[in-house]
């Protein structure tokens, strides 16, 4: 049995995808960019600024679906440049300070809408 996850505190999707899955007693996230839920427009900024608003994006996914940020096992990050790793990284640990999840990183040619960084997770629900 699956069940699709939606939350208005999270972009809408931009293509035939939901926002979440919960099945199998975890939560499965579509890979979340750097877009302001209540404008739909990208946000600003550099690097840092992207990852903020991405991890909050999933935060508001992975609350909606009663579970959370430090319930995550999981994550996959997708970036323009591997120059930015750092950057990145760096706000990463801000959301992830005790047993972060396991991780993936991975440069990438292009992302929707030339966004700078892109994260999905999964996450025990």
């Amino acid at each position: 049995m699956r069940e699709v996850i939606a939350t208005s505190e999270a972009p809408q999707a931009i293509g035939p995808y939901s926002q979440a899955i919960r099945a199998a007693g975890l939560i499965f996230t579509s890979g979340q960019v750097a877009i302001d839920p209540a404008t739909q427009q990208v946000v600003t900024g550099d690097v840092a600024a992207q990852t903020d608003r991405v991890l909050r994006n999933l935060d508001a996914i992975l609350r909606t679906a009663e579970s959370s940020l430090g319930k995550v096992v999981r994550c996959t990050v997708f970036l323009k440049n591997m120059g930015d790793f750092a950057a990145m990284n760096e706000v990463y640990g801000r959301y992830f300070k005790e047993a972060p999840p396991a991780r993936s990183t991975v440069e990438v040619a292009r992302l929707p809408k030339d966004v700078l960084v892109e994260i999905d997770a999964i996450a025990v629900a």
